[in-house]
């Protein structure tokens, strides 16, 4: 951790309010993520995690404490902050090509229409759909999609990257090359990473750290350090023992922190086999 954290969130909580009466959703969290680190934040269902991620995004006002972005409070969305969404199909103009999808938010940006096009074609090449540009995003399976919505993240040259989720709709298959991609994209730009996820493999297969979150209202209730070597490979690092213990070691927090049973398997809820997974962990 370096002496100043480029993220810090401090005593942050946000309450609901309506006609109903008060529903707490973040009791007090605070945590601090350093420049150029990947961290995943977990836990239980219904805990809190996108309310979360949306006040650091600066999209939903805390009801006490604040999120500071190097060192100046999150008050609206910042202009170096990129978001990635777990809907990635509402978040596609569906009237626009692929590449005019990447640069529009570089147009309310300002961003001069030459630099706009380039930082498509370069970002699009990245993920892998340079020959993809000029089809629509409905003629795109939907782990595509998904790459578009990182390419349309990273032409906005964000300094610290949100992500919600993005990969919990697609198949175990397409996850794992999108958990990969993502490493990939993470190594060459050295984009700050804050990820939420269910997928507790997932966690502990990116992450330089695991913040685990609490039952709502939420806070954290542990921090695990993952010292697995990178680069890392869906295979290899996922048969280490080392991978083995801190996937139990963030399981068993999870439950701690009230987690059901959903939460406790080692790949989450979404993925193919999680049944199957979670009896073997039983024997």
């Amino acid at each position: 951790m370096t002496a100043r954290a480029m993220l810090e969130v401090a005593a942050l909580a946000k309450t609901y309010e309506s006609r109903d009466g008060a529903t707490p959703a973040i009791a007090d969290v605070s945590f601090t993520v350093a420049p150029g680190e990947l961290v995943c934040l977990v836990g239980p269902s219904g805990c809190g995690k996108t309310t979360l991620l949306k006040c650091l995004a600066g999209l939903l006002a805390p009801s006490a404490g604040e999120v500071l972005l190097d060192g100046e409070a999150v008050r609206r969305p910042p202009p170096n902050m990129g978001f990635v969404p777990q809907d990635y199909s509402a978040s596609m103009l569906p009237w626009l090509k692929v590449d005019s999808n990447v640069t529009f938010p570089l147009r309310h940006k300002g961003v001069a229409a030459r630099r706009r096009a380039e930082l498509a074609e370069e970002t699009l090449r990245v993920v892998g759909l340079s020959e993809f540009a000029r089809h629509y995003p409905w003629q795109l399976s939907g782990g595509m999609q998904q790459r578009v919505a990182i390419a349309r993240a990273l032409a906005y040259e964000p300094e610290i990257l949100l992500m919600d989720e993005p990969f919990a709709s697609v198949d175990a298959q397409t996850r794992g090359d999108l958990e990969d991609l993502l490493l990939d994209v993470w190594a060459t730009y050295g984009v700050t990473t804050v990820f939420v996820t269910h997928d507790i493999d997932e966690s502990v297969y990116l992450a330089d750290r695991v913040i685990v979150l609490s039952r709502r209202p939420s806070t954290v209730q542990r921090t695990v350090p993952v010292d697995l070597p990178r680069p890392r490979d869906q295979i290899t690092t996922k048969q280490l023992a080392e991978f083995a213990r801190l996937r139990t070691d963030v399981m068993r927090t999870i439950k701690r922190a009230g987690g059901d049973e959903s939460d406790l398997s080692p790949s989450g809820p979404h993925r193919v086999g999680a049944s199957r997974e979670r009896t073997e962990d039983r024997q």
